[in-house]
């Protein structure tokens, strides 16, 4: 096979209609398009998305950062660093860490986030654990308990 041989169909395409050339034409004159109006001129008739000056459905919609999420998770979240000064081999939960006064309020349960750096070994019960914060607490020789 050679690239001129690359051909569509026979069929397959078919020629553009030439508006405006006589009334023989077929499409003479007015080309189809009406005495008068705005999809009569020449050019593109309105913008993609114009309503016919309505408020367009665009503008009607929030933006994107205002869209509600429906049933959002909130957590309460607690550094991996706030976590280094806490007892080695202790048990971290949402209550010791309100008893230990690192965690002022009850947002929901708890989610530990990988931010900071940890040398003491753990034992941590978390609703979530970020991937760095589970690698950072199981480097120091503690331990992630996912509890719901």
């Amino acid at each position: 096979m050679r690239l001129q041989d690359a051909v569509p169909q026979k069929g397959s395409k078919k020629r553009r209609r030439r508006v405006g050339r006589g009334i023989s034409a077929g499409q003479g004159a007015s080309c189809g398009f009406g005495m008068r109006g705005q999809k009569s001129r020449s050019g593109r008739g309105t913008r993609p998305g114009f309503e016919g000056g309505q408020m367009p459905l665009y503008r009607r919609i929030p933006k994107l950062k205002h869209f509600p999420i429906i049933n959002r998770k909130v957590y309460t979240i607690v550094n991996v660093d706030d976590l280094a000064s806490l007892a080695a081999n202790s048990t971290v939960n949402l209550s010791s860490l309100m008893a230990e006064g690192i965690v002022t309020c009850d947002d929901g349960p708890l989610k530990v986030l990988g931010d900071g750096e940890l040398a003491v070994p753990l034992k941590v019960e978390a609703a979530a654990f970020t991937a760095t914060a589970k690698s950072k607490i199981e480097e120091a020789g503690g331990s992630c308990e996912l509890v719901q």
